[in-house]
């Protein structure tokens, strides 16, 4: 789930709607079910969940689906069906229908009403949408590229991905050799570890960054070294830090670039940390990725199942940003200088 608001927006325009998705969601959706949530008047939580063979098999889920969309309290929602069958499936009408309807009673179950649901072949330039529920009306997608929100996102400095499989290669291991030979380098921290230690891996993280923004490819050897050093809850509860400090940039590339190199279980702390930077700057489509994916090495992970609820729940990114706070105290015991926090724009929440 993401959030995001545009003064320049139209709930009430289908065609504008259906082609703000791919900027809200990060990638252009296909064969989904995409849901919009409405608070007071304005585009508040979008959930997206794949779209099954048969559509009937979906109604398993809605229950969550509706569930996760309430927790936001929205007003109201707007439902999209992404099908390829879409504008020409005429036998597919009955399935859209009533997967509306169902989803209608399980949004109203929490208060929560469905002002609408599309159905669109394409979520793209000409893609056409029409009514789910038979009502007659139907247009054109507007292009997805000159959306407010498409246009808000660059200027953001998010990138946006032609598929969902295009984001989630942005954490997937790169070499699993490369990988296996790493987890052989990774070592164990010893009892008598002292802050001394704890300093030293934290100042070589924060190195780590700015030699791999200046191009060059980190080592198998320091690689592994980091990955240690994110076991050590001191060490890693500092990290979380630089997402909200100047060089956030820099700590966001090396959390991705050990999130692809390091193998299991030791990725989890980086895509923990991957997520939390996205996080705290409205990248909600990147930190629910790397989120899953933690989730999935490691169900019970404290920080990364507190993260995901805080995203389903639409938790702002502001708030989520005094989570750092933690950080720069423990680097103030740890006297380690991190670089100052920066200060936050107005389309940075």
């Amino acid at each position: 789930m993401t959030t995001s608001h545009s003064p320049d927006f139209h709930l009430n325009r289908p065609g504008v709607l259906i082609a703000a998705l791919p900027a809200v969601l990060g990638f252009v959706p296909e064969n989904s079910l995409v849901l919009v949530t409405v608070d007071r008047g304005a585009l508040g939580c979008v959930m997206r969940v794949d779209l099954p063979g048969a559509l009937n098999d979906l109604d398993g889920c809605l229950d969550h689906v509706a569930e996760v969309a309430a927790a936001a309290e929205p007003d109201s929602a707007i439902a999209v069906i992404v099908d390829d069958r879409g504008s020409s499936c005429q036998t597919c009408a009955d399935e859209y229908r009533e997967l509306s309807a169902v989803l209608a009673v399980r949004l109203a179950e929490w208060g929560v009403e469905l002002l609408a649901a599309h159905v669109v072949d394409r979520v793209a330039a000409g893609g056409r949408w029409r009514c789910a529920d038979g009502c007659g009306e139907g247009g054109v997608i507007d292009d997805p590229s000159a959306s407010p929100l498409a246009m808000a996102a660059v200027l953001d400095g998010r990138r946006l991905y032609a598929r969902r499989a295009d984001l989630q290669q942005v954490i997937a291991v790169c070499d699993p050799v490369g990988a296996a030979a790493v987890a052989d380098m990774i070592g164990v921290h010893g009892p008598d570890r002292s802050d001394a230690d704890a300093r030293a891996d934290v100042e070589a993280a924060i190195a780590a960054a700015g030699s791999l923004a200046d191009g060059h490819r980190l080592p198998d050897d320091v690689v592994a070294r980091l990955g240690t050093a994110l076991t050590d809850l001191q060490v890693r509860d500092t990290l979380y830090a630089l997402a909200v400090g100047e060089s956030a940039g820099q700590a966001e590339s090396l959390w991705a670039e050990l999130s692809r190199r390091l193998p299991e279980p030791w990725r989890i702390e980086a895509l923990t940390l991957l997520a939390f930077s996205a996080y705290t700057r409205g990248d909600g489509p990147l930190a629910g990725v790397s989120l899953e994916a933690a989730l999935r090495c490691d169900e019970a992970h404290r920080m990364a199942g507190m993260l995901d609820r805080a995203l389903q729940a639409g938790l702002r990114p502001e708030q989520i940003r005094e989570l750092a706070t933690t950080g720069y105290r423990l680097a103030d015991q740890l006297g380690v200088r991190l670089p100052p926090r920066r200060v936050f724009g107005r389309r940075a929440g």
